[in-house]
């Protein structure tokens, strides 16, 4: 989410941000930075996609006005929900919310949680 919320508020490229988003988290593990390296991949080679499903369970939201932080998320874990099928939803959903208690505002959990699970019935209902 962080990688997400760099490329865009930074108005970096993808390139920009994974040569330059790690410089400040030497300590972290190889694992951890591989899978969120994979992430942000899918993220954006998907974002038309995941934009497209944002959009269409956000009522009363225009994607360009949701908050920085609650956009990013919404697109890391549907990009995670599209990339990884073997994930179960209910984990990525949970994944979000503690990842929104921690860096966005407190009313977001639940409009989080409601996107979130509209988007997981979506992509459930077109595998079929």
């Amino acid at each position: 989410m962080q990688m997400l919320f760099q490329m865009e508020m930074g108005k970096q490229t993808p390139d920009e941000v994974l040569k330059t988003f790690w410089q400040a988290a030497d300590k972290t593990d190889a694992e951890t930075r591989g899978f969120a390296d994979d992430l942000f991949r899918v993220a954006i080679a998907n974002q038309e996609k995941i934009d497209n499903l944002i959009t269409a369970h956000s009522k009363h939201w225009r994607l360009e006005r949701m908050a920085a932080v609650d956009r990013n998320l919404l697109r890391m874990s549907v990009g995670e929900m599209l990339g990884y099928r073997g994930t179960p939803f209910p984990v990525v959903i949970n994944e979000a919310l503690e990842i929104a208690r921690r860096y966005s505002a407190p009313e977001s959990t639940q409009f989080l949680n409601g996107m979130l699970d509209a988007v997981a019935k979506e992509i459930l209902d077109s595998r079929g």
